[in-house]
Formats: C-alpha cells, structure tokens, sequence
C-alpha cells in the first residue's frame, strides 16, 4: 500500500467528520428556533449519512487486494438526511409563534444526544488527523533511507 493511499483515505475521513460537526453544530444553535425551516416552518435537525467506496478502480487496486474482497474503502458523504419526525410542541402562550391554544412547535433536538454526537465526531477526527501523520512521518522516514 502507498502512503498516499493511506493519506487519502485520512483525508476523507478527516472531511467527512468535519462536515459532520458542522451539522452538529448547526442543529445545536438551532435547537430553539421556530423559524427558517423548510418553507419557514421549524427549523429540523440534519444528520450525515456516510458510506464506504472503493479508494480506486485501477488495475493496481485490484492487484494490492480487490481480488479477495479485502479492497480498501474511504469515506465518503452521499447525504445529509433531514429528521422527519414531527417538533415537539411546547406550552408557551407569551411566544410569538404559539398557536391558539398556547403551544409553540420546537426543532425535534436533544441537545445532549447532539453533543454526544458532536464528541464522536471529534475523536474520529482526531484518530484521522493522527493516522494522517503517522503516514506522513513514515514517508519522511522512508526518504530519509533513500539518501
């Protein structure tokens, strides 16, 4: 395997999981918002839909493992997926957005199901960036045999 095939499938990783904490993030500061959804309803929550492709279709590829189904695969994002459950409804007749009956609707968020999910995202992030260096040091190392 090359180091640089090692270094894209870091790579990929590293993109897919900031992505991902963008979209945490966004649901987090949206979490109380009951405008500027879709069609300006409430606001709903989005998550990341991953999935694992090939790192490449070259003769080569197939050479290094494909052939025994032990190919390697990158991450790549084929879809941010709006919830479609319904908000949760909540008593406040003081708001502006409440309906005749004193409920408001909410963003279906569960702040801490957010951070927890942001937490993950962090630590894949950081186990990609390390592997990315790792392969990086051990290109380094390998040139410096060469001299």
């Amino acid at each position: 395997m090359s180091f640089f095939k090692a270094m894209d499938i870091s790579s990929s990783g590293l993109a897919a999981q900031r992505l991902r904490m963008n979209v945490l993030s966004s649901n987090l500061a949206n979490a109380q918002s009951t405008r500027g959804g879709e069609n300006g309803g409430v606001y709903k929550r989005q998550d990341v839909v991953f999935s694992a492709t090939p790192t490449g279709g070259k003769f080569e590829d197939f050479l290094e493992g494909g052939a025994n189904g032990s190919e390697l695969q990158k991450v790549e994002v084929i879809d941010i997926h709006h919830d479609t459950n319904p908000p949760r409804k909540v008593f406040d007749p003081a708001h502006p957005d409440a309906d005749a009956t004193g409920f408001v609707e909410m963003p279906n968020i569960q702040v801490m199901s957010e951070m927890v999910n942001m937490i993950a995202a962090t630590r894949a992030f950081e186990a990609n960036a390390t592997a990315l260096n790792d392969a990086k040091q051990m290109a380094m190392k390998a040139l410096e045999i060469g001299r």
